[in-house]
């Protein structure tokens, strides 16, 4: 049987900036998988006007939609807010993933999985305290701003409670995902009740821990979701700094991930577990 993925950004194809073509190295580990098809794609209209394929993703043939909110507000309209609900209430899975601050607000509007995502100007941390600056050298950028390392290297990540199936590594457990300098701010909503925060990482700047990942089990027939603190986990960049970046990053990248091939093995596993997971 075989499962199909829509990997989807929230913008159009613009070149200078997180395009679908920024997350090649995910689509191609995807497609590399047995029984898995990928498409890959940004939005074909602007922000605010219904996109063919996110206005009909209910109707579609997909099991899967990864969406990477790249958009500073406007990536999504109502009608397609509502076919992704439709689509995750008929059980398909769904992997929602932003960046700091406000980048992707627009997924406030998706309910559930968007109630997990917290950002500056809209459903702000409900933990006040966590309503300040992280990352304090890119002072462009306000909270939720959670500093776990430079694009191109790796963080360590702990699981949370009982070993969810996605950290699982064989015998072992996944530790190891891309860091950024300024992730974004998730947490379980507390209408959820299937949902819950599976793995936390810890900010370089004030040692504080932050959450990484919420895990949906799914209820009343819905499919699974995950809620990902940034799209840095997905992208080419963080997978590989030399591969390149919009040139509004100013931040100098590492080479940790380059380096030692057992971050990015990780990262791959926490890829692959997932598309298995999410159907």
């Amino acid at each position: 049987m075989t499962t199909r993925i829509l990997l989807q950004t929230t913008i159009p194809p613009i070149e200078d900036d997180w395009n679908i073509g920024r997350f090649a190295r995910l689509a191609a580990h995807l497609a590399s998988l047995e029984g898995v098809e990928v498409v890959a794609r940004d939005r074909a209209v602007p922000g605010g006007q219904t996109d063919p394929v996110l206005g009909s993703l209910d109707t579609s043939d997909f099991d899967q939609l990864w969406l990477f909110a790249v958009d500073i507000g406007d990536g999504l309209s109502a009608d397609e807010c509502a076919a992704i609900g439709r689509f995750r209430a008929r059980g398909g899975g769904l992997m929602v993933t932003r960046d700091h601050m406000d980048l992707g607000t627009s997924v406030c509007t998706l309910g559930g999985l968007g109630a997990a995502h917290y950002f500056h100007s809209k459903n702000p941390d409900p933990d006040a305290s966590r309503n300040a600056r992280d990352d304090v050298d890119t002072t462009h950028i306000d909270w939720p701003n959670y500093h776990s390392g430079a694009n191109g290297d790796v963080q360590t990540i702990t699981p949370v409670g009982k070993i969810h199936p996605l950290l699982k590594d064989g015998e072992g457990v996944i530790r190891l995902l891309p860091a950024h300098p300024h992730e974004g701010g998730v947490g379980a909503p507390a209408e959820a009740p299937d949902a819950r925060v599976i793995a936390t990482g810890v900010s370089r700047t004030t040692q504080r821990p932050f959450n990484i990942a919420v895990a949906f089990e799914g209820a009343d027939g819905a499919g699974r979701g995950v809620a990902q603190s940034t799209f840095h986990h997905f992208c080419d960049y963080n997978w590989d700094p030399r591969d390149g970046c919009p040139s509004f990053v100013d931040e100098p990248p590492g080479d940790a991930i380059v380096r030692d091939p057992e971050g990015l093995r990780q990262t791959r596993a926490y890829m692959t577990k997932l598309a298995r997971w999410l159907s």
